[in-house]
């Protein structure tokens, strides 16, 4: 596996093409990763009222415009079921799922240098 490397560029407009930088921008905010563990190391289809509660104390809000913008992304899939009442369902997509090395890599880089806390 070869290391990443990162190269300083620039747009005209003066603002950063890093991949990390482009990354954190679209799963680094307080919610989304939150969001991701419970699909990646949990149940890999949930309707929303199931990501509500096992979020809390998300508001349902946030968790509508988090799940939007992941669907935006492709890293989540959206079905809508019809029935008496409408219920939607989300996945974890094929590009969302392959953000667990990188989250499990995270997790271990925690443990090995917060050994007292992991």
């Amino acid at each position: 596996m070869t290391s990443y490397e990162w190269k300083k560029e620039t747009t005209e407009y003066g603002q950063y093409t890093c991949p990390i930088h482009k990354t954190i921008l679209l799963i680094g905010d307080r919610w989304t990763l939150f969001i991701l563990r419970e699909f990646l190391y949990g149940v890999k289809q949930q309707r929303f009222n199931q990501l509500f509660r096992s979020l809390k104390p998300i508001s349902s809000r946030t968790l509508a415009l988090k799940l939007k913008k992941l669907e935006s992304n492709g890293l989540l899939s959206r079905t809508v079921i019809p029935g008496k009442t409408l219920e939607v369902q989300y996945a974890i997509t094929e590009k969302g799922k392959s953000l667990k090395k990188a989250l499990d890599k995270m997790g271990l880089w925690y443990k090995e240098n917060n050994p007292s806390t992991g």
